[in-house]
């Protein structure tokens, strides 16, 4: 008898988790529901690539050349799902009731919205495909751009105008940019590669209204003081799509809560990954709903090899990794830097030149470190979270990096 499974949701969770089970041996039937008119596509590359126009669209698509057939899937774009039944194992979705025999949720999340102001043609997020086209037609016409809040994404998107040529405003209502991520210290380090490339930041400031203008946008800040801009961006956060979940029984608290193989315990054969899922690592006792591309891809992996195998055993937490490109430097995390109590910024020198590392403590032990324009030591960090090592150990590692020699790994 042919089984099927339902993704419900065609970015890269979704696609991964469909290609997974395909590698694994999957042969019966995957539908996947996609609530984009569009094909599945890559993320990261839309406040970078794409926007600067080094990318195409054909070349972030997530299924290759061979589309859906490649995969023999059931692809179903623009056709979100809108209730789940887990005692008949259906999903609602374009009118019809799918029944599946597995059903991975991978919904992702939306943006927040600034004071509930809806976007349009000058205020926009930059978290679909349609998001980006817009706003590289709305940088071609030149114009001042505002980037409301002081995140990775918002950071992107002002590196990429500038190299456009927009004339680009940070504002963040902490004290320093990325300061929820990384804490106020490197944010600030951060904030200098912004303010040496010609964006101007604005901290500790909120915006109080958003009036539309026939040139574009006034904004007033909580200072008082008003700016105007031909272009909003915001990225102030985002909320998990989880709304058609209501009344299913599915656990949802700012997530879809699952354990460390990514399923949802009050429903057989249900699984939630990527940015919509709350999930709980091996072994820990905290649910977490991690918001990175790797993580997507991860657990991915993880269900597909439970609906393959559900005793394969589930895999020991890998360290958390986030990378970001601004100004041509590349920004990478390992670990959970908000979670730590102590952050030491050290400096090593390297054939390359100086290179800045971030290290993070928790009650001493090393918990996350973020390195600025060394991608060659996220090798050595990535090693000594997963197996515990001191800070110290880390420091003495990347010096012997630094220096061109091979690093230990016990």
């Amino acid at each position: 008898m042919r089984e099927r499974a339902v993704i419900v949701g065609s970015s890269v969770g979704g696609i991964r988790t469909a290609q997974e089970l395909r590698r694994l041996g999957f042969e019966d039937d995957i539908v996947v529901l996609g609530a984009e008119d569009e094909l599945p596509y890559d993320k990261p590359p839309l406040s970078k690539q794409l926007l600067l126009g080094t990318q195409t669209e054909d070349q972030i698509s997530l299924l290759g050349a061979g589309g859906w057939d490649g995969l023999q899937l059931d692809g179903r774009p623009g056709t979100p799902a809108t209730a789940v039944d887990i005692d008949e194992r259906t999903v609602t979705a374009g009118g019809e009731e799918i029944e599946y025999d597995y059903l991975i949720i991978a919904t992702g999340v939306r943006p927040r919205t600034l004071g509930g102001l809806a976007t349009n043609e000058s205020v926009v997020s930059v978290r679909e495909l349609r998001d980006a086209r817009a706003l590289r037609q709305r940088l071609a016409g030149g114009g001042p751009m505002l980037v409301v809040g002081g995140g990775f994404i918002g950071a992107e998107v002002a590196s990429s105008a500038r190299a456009l040529g927009a004339d680009v405003t940070i504002i963040e209502a902490l004290e320093a940019p990325f300061a929820r991520a990384v804490g106020a210290e490197v944010g600030g380090h951060l904030a200098s590669l912004h303010r040496d490339n010609g964006v101007k930041l604005l901290t500790g400031v909120g915006v109080d209204a958003v009036k539309q203008t026939s040139d574009g946008v006034v904004v007033r800040l909580s200072d008082g003081t008003t700016h105007e801009a031909g272009t909003v961006v915001v990225g102030i956060g985002t909320m998990p799509n989880t709304e058609w979940l209501d009344g299913s029984r599915i656990p949802v608290d700012n997530g879809v809560l699952t354990d460390a193989s990514c399923a949802v315990q009050a429903a057989e054969g249900v699984y939630a990954i990527g940015d919509v899922a709350r999930s709980i690592d091996k072994g820990a006792t905290v649910y977490r709903r991690v918001e990175h591309w790797t993580n997507a891809v991860e657990q991915a992996h993880i269900v597909a090899k439970q609906i393959i195998d559900p005793t394969s055993p589930v895999p020991d937490a890998r360290a958390p990794y986030f990378w970001s490109d601004q100004f041509g430097t590349k920004i990478q995390m390992v670990g959970r830097p908000a979670e730590s109590d102590s952050v030491e910024l050290r400096r090593f020198l390297t054939p390359a030149g100086e290179k800045t590392v971030a290290i993070y403590g928790l009650r001493g032990a090393f918990a996350a470190c973020v390195a600025i324009g060394w991608p060659r030591s996220i090798a050595t960090c990535r090693s000594a979270w997963e197996r515990g090592a001191s800070i110290d150990h880390v420091v003495a590692e990347l010096e012997t990096l630094s220096s061109g020699a091979s690093v230990g790994l016990t």
